[in-house]
């Protein structure tokens, strides 16, 4: 009886290292599922991570990826001030001299040669640089067309034409004929050059000094609308005639970006100050070997007069300027 007794003292020892065993083994995993579960928790709480698997098997949280900063809204430009000229002009501004000194260094062989006879102009081929201002600048700002009228390219500028109709064609379309002054500065610019494209005569460059055909002047050419409907009036044109296409040369262009100031047509402007019939002056040349300059102008020729080399373009006052 006491070997049973001390049987059962073992068998209860035994049972009692075994629970401790059993509940000791519990309790560290309830810790480590305690601790599993806060981690998970807290990895919850951030928006974006994710659980991974370390290589070595253990729990891993990924942190999430950072969302790009979201941009700012364009600052809106501010409103784009309107444009003081059409689309078909060139704003010309700046500072105007309205008497300038250009000496001639270089003149052209005919005229040295017949400098006497009416009939030869004075062509310079280099003047000296720079020109000299003899008088007090003023401030210009107007807008002028780009190219001859009718300012389209493609299509012949107009000849033919009085000084009274060209004015009245600037008019109808909410412009006016150019003056003497506007002429000069868009031509020659604040460095007053004597032509269009500088201080040298080119021929390449605009159409000038073309072989001269001497009109047949024992009649009259009718005006522009009316001589294609005239046999005698078409023929004759097409005789004269050594125009080019509007913009068909773009070399000969101001300092401004006016084309065809010198040479091409001969063009009416307003001479400031005169009264009728002499109001109109003609200016720039022809294509014929004449001056061809900017600050020349022909004062001879009245209001009602026109001829087979005689154009036009239109100026305007501009809008929106401050």
């Amino acid at each position: 009886m006491a070997r049973a007794e001390a049987g059962s003292l073992v068998l209860c020892a035994l049972l009692l290292l075994a629970c401790e065993d059993t509940e000791s083994r519990s309790s560290s995993s309830e810790d480590d599922a305690a601790r599993a579960s806060a981690e998970l928790g807290m990895v919850r709480n951030v928006p974006g991570a994710r659980m991974v698997y370390a290589p070595e098997g253990e729990l891993a949280f990924e942190p999430p990826t950072p969302s790009p900063p979201t941009p700012s809204p364009p600052t809106p430009s501010p409103p784009s001030a309107p444009a003081p000229c059409p689309d078909d002009m060139v704003w010309v501004h700046g500072d105007y001299c309205p008497v300038v000194e250009q000496r001639c260094l270089e003149h052209h062989p005919e005229y040295l040669s017949r400098r006497h006879d009416p009939t030869v102009s004075e062509r310079c081929l280099r003047y000296a640089e720079p020109s000299r201002c003899l008088g007090e600048r003023r401030p210009a700002s107007f807008c002028m067309d780009r190219f001859e009228y009718p300012n389209r390219e493609g299509e012949l500028p107009r000849v033919l034409t009085s000084w009274t109709e060209a004015r009245r064609r600037c008019e109808e379309i909410g412009k006016r004929l150019c003056d003497e002054d506007e002429f000069n500065f868009a031509c020659e610019g604040p460095d007053m050059l004597p032509y269009a494209t500088g201080a040298t005569r080119d021929a390449t460059l605009c159409n000038i000094d073309r072989p001269y055909r001497r009109p047949n002047l024992r009649r009259r050419m009718k005006p522009y609308d009316a001589c294609p409907n005239d046999p005698w009036c078409a023929e004759e044109l097409a005789r004269l005639d050594q125009r080019h296409r509007i913009g068909e040369r773009l070399t000969c262009v101001s300092w401004a970006g006016v084309v065809d100031l010198n040479g091409n047509v001969n063009e009416w402007v307003v001479r400031p100050g005169e009264r009728a019939p002499n109001r109109s002056g003609l200016k720039g040349g022809w294509w014929g070997p004449v001056r061809n300059r900017c600050r020349p102008t022909v004062v001879f020729h009245k209001e009602s007069d026109y001829g087979y080399e005689a154009g036009f373009r239109c100026c305007k006052t501009p809008d929106h300027v401050e």
